[in-house]
């Protein structure tokens, strides 16, 4: 998880530095180039997230026969990927 909170971490700044540029009226396609990276940032978190939740969570989960736990994955999932 540690390296998850990394990326989160490097995203954070990465968005900080975006609003900077708004802040400093910079060139509005420089800022959507970096708002891009931002969002591809938080959707490859997003990915790392899920397969650390699939390969420990949810292979637990399916052991178990825990049926929530795999509704409730589907439900992320839906959300994420909206």
């Amino acid at each position: 998880m540690r390296a998850i909170v990394n990326r989160m971490n490097r995203a954070i700044g990465h968005l900080e530095a975006t609003k900077r540029m708004v802040e400093n009226d910079e060139d509005c396609s420089k800022v959507l180039i970096q708002l891009a990276a931002v969002k591809s940032a938080v959707n490859n978190i997003g990915k790392e997230l899920l397969k650390e939740h699939l390969s420990h969570c949810i292979v637990d989960a399916v052991e178990d026969g825990d049926e929530h736990a795999l509704e409730a994955l589907n439900t992320a999932i839906d959300q994420f990927m909206k």
